[in-house]
């Protein structure tokens, strides 16, 4: 019996070592860094790969992705400087350069991305809302996501985190300003369509009323010719006539 329970406490003593050094041991991966925390307490960073040790139960560790992260931000709305409202739609990316910090300020990714989304609206209405509509909607929006780029760097830097770059992917009106611009848009081009057809029938009504009037002239020259040369064949036909009949009456007559 005895030799029963010393059998099932070595099994027992050893599944539980076998438990201890488990959760002894960790690693940490080459895109990742690593907290190495003691009852909530950082104690350690590792940021280099390999194979750890930590204290079972009493520490914990919490890792960190090195590789550049990506947040595809909500759409802000915007006052530009001429105070035109508009919509930007933008995302960051952005990743973790002190984990330490990081974890202080933020803990999380899921944290770090709600506070990057303030600092990027906010940096967005700052630098956007210097410019005008025309500015923003033009060639000048690779500069503008450059400056929105510094500004929410220089925000973020305080959480431990580099914002690398940030695109601006739309920046347009609101939907109903659209819209209302949209239909100002075709009420504009259906007046000046009417306006060309109204142009267009009145030039084919002087365009018709001159060809008219030159078909009238043109009748009228032809009739008045035709009636001059028509005077002048019968007065060419009567002096023939008169001409034979002198001709006939000049000649001896020499048949009686």
């Amino acid at each position: 019996m005895n030799m029963a329970t010393s059998g099932v406490t070595a099994v027992v003593l050893v599944l539980v070592l076998g438990i201890v050094g488990f959760n002894s041991v960790f690693i940490v991966q080459q895109v990742e860094s690593a907290l190495v925390l003691q009852l909530g307490e950082p104690k350690r960073v590792l940021t280099d790969p390999g194979l750890y040790f930590k204290i079972p139960v009493v520490q914990n560790v919490i890792k960190l992705d090195n590789r550049i992260l990506h947040l595809d931000a909500a759409p802000a709305e915007v006052i530009a400087s001429d105070q035109k409202r508009l919509v930007a739609d933008a995302y960051l990316r952005y990743r973790i350069t002190d984990p330490l910090l990081f974890f202080q300020a933020v803990t999380t990714e899921v944290a770090a991305n709600l506070r990057l989304q303030s600092l990027l609206e906010s940096a967005l209405r700052e630098t956007l809302g210097s410019q005008s509509l025309n500015a923003i909607i033009s060639g000048q929006r690779l500069a503008l996501m450059e400056t929105v780029t510094q500004v929410t760097n220089g925000q973020a830097s305080g959480l431990g985190i580099e914002v690398v770059d940030v695109r601006i992917k739309r920046a347009d009106l609101p939907e109903e300003n659209s819209q209302a611009v949209y239909q100002r848009m075709r009420t504009g081009r259906e007046q000046e369509a009417r306006q060309i057809r109204a142009e267009g029938a009145e030039a084919a009504l002087r365009t018709r009323a001159f060809a008219d009037r030159e078909v009238t002239v043109i009748l009228a020259n032809a009739q008045r010719d035709s009636e001059i040369l028509r005077g002048l064949g019968d007065a060419k036909a009567i002096e023939l006539a008169a001409a034979d009949k002198l001709s006939l009456s000049a000649q001896p007559n020499s048949i009686r």
